[in-house]
């Protein structure tokens, strides 16, 4: 049985922590900002101490990582042990990812796309590669189609960098927004990111072993983009 864990309202000015205990916090990380430490980036753990959300000695340990551009459910280990279990869980591909996004056209049907992945770092993107990439299995299904656009469920298996965005806009398919991999797709609906919400995360709590269901809502700036084209909230 999964022990549900309540979601974010409407999002704030400063992260919201969807859930805390002693091994674990998760957040619902706002757009636009870092969710690890970087050179000069703004980044998620020092806006959780800075806005006074964990203390300035607290352990904010690195389990996985959001695009910069992205919204929603991010999860931290507070302490070794929690974090090596975590990792374990995400090596082995037990937990389950669910985002919301919305992309140019019809997407017709659910399915898949198993194509490797590899990081161009001279051109700072990410490619497929079917020679030399990393696997990578996003697994799709489509929501809702409206005013040429599409609202698609993703539920990556793998966690490669820019996986979704790659997948999809490689597909034919570029999420709104994306001025990296959908760049002469120009529609943006005023947003000034991709969108692309991680809505929920499923795992196992690294002490109990119970299941845990984290949910964050879309972001406003998304649901007003819902509004303007047309999609009951």
């Amino acid at each position: 049985m999964i022990d549900p864990v309540v979601s974010t309202p409407s999002r704030k000015i400063h992260p919201t922590v969807l859930f805390e205990d002693e091994a674990i916090i998760a957040v619902d990380k706002p757009p636009r900002i870092a969710s690890v430490p970087g050179r000069g980036a703004r980044d998620l753990p020092k806006l959780l101490r800075s806005v006074g959300l964990v203390g300035e000695a607290s352990q904010l340990l690195i389990v996985h990582r959001l695009d910069r551009g992205a919204s929603g459910v991010i999860v931290y280990a507070r302490n070794s042990e929690a974090q090596r279990v975590l990792s374990e869980q995400w090596a082995a591909r037990s937990v389950e990812k669910v985002y919301v996004a919305i992309v140019s056209g019809h997407l017709t049907g659910d399915g898949e796309i198993d194509a490797p992945l590899r990081i161009d770092r001279d051109r700072r993107e990410v490619e497929i590669d079917r020679r030399k990439g990393r696997d990578s299995l996003t697994r799709y299904s489509v929501i809702e189609h409206v005013a040429g656009h599409t609202v698609v469920e993703c539920r990556p298996v793998t966690g490669r960098l820019h996986q979704i965005r790659v997948h999809l806009s490689t597909n034919g398919y570029p999420i709104v927004g994306d001025m990296l991999y959908g760049a002469e797709y120009r529609e943006t609906f005023g947003l000034a990111r991709h969108f692309l919400h991680a809505s929920s995360l499923t795992l196992r709590h690294p002490v109990t072993g119970k299941l845990l269901n984290i949910e964050a809502e879309l972001a406003g700036e998304l649901r007003e983009v819902l509004q303007r084209i047309g999609l009951p909230l």
